[in-house]
């Protein structure tokens, strides 16, 4: 008996199919806190803005190794409850473990030895803090690729009827709800007034609004998880064709598969990557370029240069949002946007748009800075037109966010599926080393691209409008029939 067949004997309903789907939004709520509020925040514990690109290392580093390896072992895994939901279980519970250590890591410090004076009037590093929370956010992001790429293969497994592109379409849509609950939570700052107990003698406002939200998040996954576990009704590989689950697994069985990717995925993983290239310095530095660059905050300056910095923060925070607000309804009229124009020209035009953004927020930023003159309360006061022309471009970047959410996965996955649906989650790890690999590149060379340049995030903005134009041209020259058809057969527009 083939997995196909198997598969259509165990009908799901569209409403099961979306429950089964709610642990990405939980794991995205606490992936938006760690985008909006982290790289700020690390920073107020001595680690300089150069070096802060680099602790984002680890979400490729995880994606690379944790990825691939996982998702094969998720193909092969014989429990009783199935293949995916195991991993699934093991990783979030692993990540609500580190979000307490990434959110306490201040109090963590100041027990193991780091300075006893108050938060308030101290500005100076804590090392032992920044240690404990880079250690904790290494294991956070291991875990988040641990839950990711088997939650997308779930999705895959169980979209029966429905195909793989409707469940890459619900899963991107429970991402879209993730970050607007993930980023209301970073814009409110108002946790540490909900939970004063949270302020401590080493962790003030900021701090304190960082612990609350993550407490909340480790509520929202529990929440989450469970109903994924419930929902979310796998068949056991007892139940398969033995035949069709033998081979190795594992990082190499993944690089054995490099060998004979099916006809167009490498054009899809060049694409992907040229696409993320442009992509990642907006997502690792969003919130810190409208703490500097438009409200000229800086995390390691006086106390009234932190308090502007945080307060642009929370708007950033708030502007990824209004992103994320964009991103929702997108993913809703995305299939008929595919269905009029092709989902290639789709990927195409989300690429242009990221150009064109990137070149906004360069010009944006070299405005608000000659502009500035050099005191506080001037920058936080005005101009209001530069700040509304940031949450602007934040609102807008929701849209082809959208599309890098749902495309490239919904590509990935048809060719699995088309050669029988057997290796859906290595077939993501695949994809995701054409993800990682950018990571790493931007990671490695965004914080001393600035230093070289010293003009902040200005520098890295700029490299990625380029790169955004070229990711366009690729994506006309290269991308083949199956990605631009991908979404069109799709029936998750009967949700609509």
């Amino acid at each position: 008996m083939e997995l196909k067949d198997v598969t259509a004997r165990r009908q799901i309903s569209l409403t099961r199919l979306v429950f089964a789907c709610t642990v990405a939004g939980g794991v995205q709520y606490g992936w938006a806190l760690q985008l909006s509020l982290l790289t700020p925040y690390v920073q107020t514990l001595g680690l300089p803005h150069a070096l802060a690109s680099i602790m984002w290392l680890c979400g490729p580093v995880a994606g690379f190794i944790v990825g691939p390896s996982v998702g094969a072992w998720s193909d092969k895994c014989r429990s009783r409850f199935g293949r995916r939901r195991p991993f699934i279980l093991a990783g979030c519970l692993l990540i609500c473990c580190c979000v307490l250590v990434v959110g306490f890591s201040s109090d963590i410090g100041s027990a193991l030895g780091d300075t006893k004076e108050n938060c308030s009037t101290y500005v100076g590093p804590r090392w032992k803090a920044a240690i404990i929370y880079v250690v904790g956010f290494w294991v956070l992001d291991f875990s988040n690729n641990a839950v990711q790429g088997p939650a997308r293969a779930l999705m895959a497994d169980l979209s029966s009827q429905h195909g793989v592109n409707s469940a890459n379409l619900i899963y991107a849509f429970w991402m879209a709800l993730g970050n607007i609950l993930g980023y209301s939570s970073g814009a409110s700052g108002s946790w540490h007034k909900w939970f004063p107990f949270l302020m401590t003698n080493s962790c003030c406002e900021s701090c304190a609004n960082l612990k609350g939200a993550f407490l909340v998040a480790i509520i929202l996954i529990l929440i989450c998880l469970t109903v994924t576990m419930v929902a979310a009704k796998e068949i056991p590989l007892h139940k398969l064709d033995p035949e069709e689950m033998e081979g190795s697994s594992g990082i190499f069985s993944f690089f054995k598969s490099l060998k004979s990717l099916p006809t167009g995925m490498p054009s899809v993983l060049c694409v992907t990557a040229l696409t993320w290239l442009a992509w990642f310095p907006f997502i690792l530095y969003d919130t810190d370029w409208m703490g500097r660059e438009i409200f000229h905050g800086n995390p390691n300056g006086s106390k009234e240069e932190i308090d502007t910095y945080n307060r642009g923060v929370r708007e950033g925070a708030f502007g990824l949002l209004l992103n994320s607000i964009v991103l929702g309804v997108t993913t809703v009229v995305l299939v008929p946007l595919c269905k009029k124009f092709s989902s290639k020209i789709m990927w195409v035009t989300g690429n242009f748009t990221v150009f064109l953004a990137m070149a906004a927020v360069t010009i944006l930023s070299v405005i608000s800075t000659h502009g500035y003159s050099g005191k506080i309360n001037s920058a936080v006061a005005g101009p209001d037109g530069v700040k509304i022309g940031a949450l602007v471009i934040f609102a807008a970047l929701g849209f082809p966010l959208a599309i890098l959410y749902s495309i490239p996965f919904a590509s990935a996955s048809q060719l699995a599926a088309d050669e029988g649906g057997t290796k859906q989650g290595l077939s993501i790890g695949v994809l995701n080393v054409s993800i990682v690999i950018p990571q790493v590149i931007v990671a490695l060379s965004a914080g001393p691209w600035d230093a070289i340049f010293g003009k902040g995030n200005i520098p890295a903005f700029a490299l990625a409008s380029a790169i955004a134009l070229c990711s366009s041209i690729a994506g006309i020259t290269l991308l083949p029939k199956l990605s631009g058809e991908s979404l069109k057969s799709s029936s998750f527009g009967s949700m609509h």
